[in-house]
């Protein structure tokens, strides 16, 4: 079968060996698969991102970052056969989607999309486990289904967030994570959110998403919006408020960009006592000062990925319309688009999300 497959840091399509579902196991046809800013990423700096991985405890030494490897794991798929050990409740030709996980008979965890021995989505067929498997549900489009991985990561990233009901939230970085982000606050109810971006593009998939005000960084900072929320930016004018009687949201800051330097220039420009969630993904060393984060109270919260509830409630919450990801993907491509593709999410003007249709 044809998969685009990472080969000395160049992307290829080329065939590799058919699949057979083992223990508990389902082969399946890739319907569509997004790509994702990680996949871009590990094009070029797999070895440095697996090797930060596995310093924090992550994947296994038996990821080898240098061998063949099949990206891809934001996905829906059809089932076409079940392995041994499997109960066949969800039949052949059901659409469904996973974590992108699949578990061997030896008890080892498959990561899809950064795996040696199985291909991720950007191949005609893949082997997922049949007890992570969630089926579509009837009436959603296969697209909006395949967008379920990267908008549990905004949903996640809220989960960790300490919102109380007159919360402001600012997210900063309207790419796939800050939209997801901005997705996941308005299905939550969470409310007034600003979102800002350098990008035009962005902007408006941000207010697509329901950001209620979006700000271009370049025209106006928007830690300016905080006053006008009633939010105070100091200290001491938080204090006479509270001892006035008086009370105002907590200010929570999604830092959504993952560059060096950005983190710092929250710490210093966010309001006293925010808490910032840092669900950009960094992979180069930073630098904070952390006496200015001591002076103001600033609560640094990290997140990454999503629980199986939350991926599993992100699929309900498209299904049902609370989080419309209708106008997301701007592109499709075939395995024999990908390489372009990748050069082409480049440019954040180009476009939103790209979906692989094998």
């Amino acid at each position: 079968m044809r998969a685009v497959i990472r080969r000395n840091k160049q992307l290829v399509c080329d065939d590799i060996a058919e699949l057979k579902p083992d223990q508990g196991q389902v082969l399946v046809r890739t319907l569509a698969c997004g790509i994702c800013g990680s996949d871009l990423h590990a094009l070029h700096h797999m070895e440095h991102m697996i090797d930060l991985t596995r310093r924090a405890g992550g994947m296994g030494d038996g990821f080898d970052p240098t061998a063949d490897t099949v990206f891809g794991h934001e996905f829906c798929a059809e089932i076409l056969e079940h392995g041994p050990g499997t109960t066949g409740l969800l039949k052949a030709g059901t659409r469904v989607v996973s974590i992108p996980a699949t578990l061997t008979p030896v008890g080892g965890v498959e990561m899809l999309g950064f795996s040696n021995n199985l291909p991720g989505g950007f191949s005609e067929r893949m082997i997922l486990s049949e007890a992570l498997l969630l089926p579509v549900p009837n009436g959603l489009p296969t697209d909006k289904a395949a967008l379920t991985e990267p908008f549990a990561v905004g949903a996640h990233a809220v989960a960790k967030a300490r919102l109380d009901p007159n919360s402001v939230a600012l997210v900063v970085g309207c790419g796939p994570v800050g939209l997801a982000v901005i997705a996941g606050l308005k299905a939550r109810g969470h409310g007034p959110v600003i979102a800002a971006d350098f990008s035009p593009r962005r902007r408006a998939a941000a207010e697509m998403l329901g950001a209620d005000v979006v700000i271009d960084p370049a025209v106006e900072s928007p830690h300016d919006r905080w006053e006008s929320f009633g939010v105070p930016k100091a200290r001491a004018a938080q204090n006479m408020i509270r001892m006035m009687g008086g009370s105002f949201g907590r200010p929570v800051v999604f830092e959504c960009v993952g560059s060096p330097g950005v983190v710092q220039s929250l710490i210093e420009a966010s309001p006293a006592g925010s808490q910032i969630v840092v669900a950009g993904v960094c992979m180069e060393t930073d630098r904070i000062e952390p006496a200015i984060a001591i002076t103001k109270e600033i609560e640094l919260t990290f997140v990454f990925g999503y629980t199986p509830e939350e991926f599993a409630a992100t699929l309900h919450d498209i299904a049902e319309g609370r989080i419309d990801v209708s106008n997301v993907v701007t592109g499709t491509v075939s395995l024999d688009g990908v390489a372009q593709a990748f050069r082409d999410l480049g440019d954040p003007e180009a476009h939103v999300k790209i979906l692989v249709q094998p």
